[in-house]
């Protein structure tokens, strides 16, 4: 088996009640997906630029191409549930506030 760890940062202006369901969503996710056991899920610290989550899951084969395919479904799945549910990806970003 291969271990996979993800981190997974979300924009600030998220909702309690929307990070509150990220952990159950990626959990599904990843038990809904042939040769991929998932381990944990958890929002873990308030980065510079997101609010962050660390996964961990396995992938249930040594075929590095399975690897790659069951990480790929994962991946797209939670793009996918995020968008449903109106969470957005973070990146790198600063805000200026300029007084007069």
């Amino acid at each position: 088996e291969r271990r996979v760890a993800l981190a997974i940062g979300v924009l600030y202006d998220t909702p309690n009640e929307k990070l509150e369901k990220i952990p159950k969503i990626i959990e599904r996710i990843v038990g809904e997906t042939d040769k991929a056991r998932f381990d944990r899920a958890h929002f873990t610290k308030f980065s510079a630029s997101s609010l962050d989550f660390d996964v961990i899951y396995f992938v249930e084969s040594n075929d590095y191409v399975e690897y790659l395919n069951a990480q790929q479904k994962i991946n797209l799945r939670i793009k996918e549930e995020f968008e449903k549910i109106g969470v957005s990806m973070a990146y790198p970003t600063q805000t200026l506030y300029i007084e007069k």
